[in-house]
């Protein structure tokens, strides 16, 4: 996927305001995001993850909060392998964590990357388990330095998960 010019790290190119403003945020961490035509075959409909970052078809997209979850994929993926997405249990529950992370970074309820349409219909049951601080795959996040586990974010000094240190391992 070639770097977005400058007419692309505008999201306006989503009609979705939703959409547009997810798109905006993952171009502002470094994960290009392009509009595109997508045929049928992909994991989730109206997304594919080529080359590090993520190409999407609006008119297919069913739930604009798979994007973060997908992208969670991509910046928590390992970046010698960033072309596609893992079937690494860890990487997946980083994932989950850092969309939950993303979501809550942009203000957006748990319902967004947790939705009743993902998940094996356990969406809601996700989002209620991060919202009260059950927060799978954040020690994997901690220890790609990404964020502090909340129990050790005092000793550091620093603001805890769901607060992000960096959005994309390096």
């Amino acid at each position: 996927m070639a770097a977005p010019d400058a007419t692309t790290l505008l999201a306006d190119d989503f009609a979705d305001p939703l959409v547009a403003r997810i798109a905006a945020f993952l171009r502002s961490i470094g994960i290009p995001v392009e509009g595109a035509t997508l045929e049928d075959g992909t994991f989730l409909p109206g997304i594919a993850v080529v080359d590090g970052g993520l190409r999407v078809d609006a008119s297919r997209l069913d739930w604009p909060g798979d994007l973060l979850h997908e992208a969670g994929h991509v910046a928590c993926g390992d970046p010698a392998r960033r072309e596609g997405v893992s079937d690494d249990p860890g990487e997946e529950m980083a994932a989950l964590a850092w969309s939950f992370a993303a979501a809550t970074h942009l203000g957006l309820d748990p319902s967004v990357p947790f939705h009743e349409g993902g998940y094996r219909g356990e969406g809601a049951s996700l989002a209620e388990t991060f919202s009260r601080g059950g927060y799978v795959g954040v020690p994997m996040l901690a220890m790609w330095g990404l964020t502090h586990e909340p129990h050790r974010a005092k000793a550091a000094g620093a603001p805890p998960y769901p607060h992000m240190l960096a959005w994309r391992r390096t």
